[in-house]
């Protein structure tokens, strides 16, 4: 049976580096969720026309895929819009984000790369579950100079995340993502090691 590891981890926790670390130890399959709704978002996909319907057609593109940036602008402060996009968005992608690691060959290990790993029901299907994690500040820094936010819309997005603690206790491996790169490196090498010495032989 081919095996699944589970990566999750807040905005900013540096969750994306993480998964380039372990594509260059060798992981045969990487699938992204945030990748996914992109693709998804995509002209002559199902998802535009059925998020035009529930939001107005101001949320597409000049080609009729989403804009991501007036989609989010109407949900970001609505927790019952953003529970509404939600409701459609999510069976979608579970439904591809599955297709996807039902499609890998028996010996291969995929990683499976979602913010709401845990929340959308995902776990399960893991073999093990990786959790990056960094402190408040770190995220607050990262999503300023790497992203371009204000200070008060980090602050915002921040707010807006589910609490990482909570999770903590589900994880296989906790990677603290405070520090250097080499020590990131270091930490997802052992937690690598470790995660394949647990599969079944």
């Amino acid at each position: 049976m081919p095996y699944i590891l589970g990566l999750t981890g807040n905005i900013a926790s540096g969750k994306t580096t993480v998964g380039l670390l372990l594509l260059e130890l060798g992981v045969d399959v990487y699938v992204d969720a945030d990748v996914v709704v992109h693709e998804l978002y995509l002209p002559g996909r199902t998802l535009p026309p059925r998020l035009a319907e529930a939001f107005g057609p101001e949320i597409l593109d000049s080609d009729g895929g989403v804009d991501r940036r007036a989609l989010g602008e109407i949900v970001f402060d609505n927790p019952e819009r953003l529970r509404q996009l939600e409701a459609i968005v999510h069976p979608a992608v579970r439904e591809e984000l599955l297709r996807r690691m039902r499609a890998l060959r028996p010996d291969e290990i995929g990683v499976l790369d979602a913010v709401k790993l845990i929340e959308s029901g995902y776990a399960p299907f893991c073999h093990g579950v990786w959790i990056v994690t960094c402190s408040p500040e770190t995220q607050l820094q990262r999503l300023i100079q790497t992203r371009g936010l204000t200070e008060e819309e980090a602050r915002a997005r921040l707010a807006a995340q589910p609490p990482i603690d909570a999770k903590l206790p589900l994880a296989t491996a906790i990677i603290h993502n405070d520090g250097s790169l080499d020590d990131l490196r270091r930490q997802v090498t052992e937690a690598w090691a470790r995660f394949k010495a647990s599969l079944p032989k």
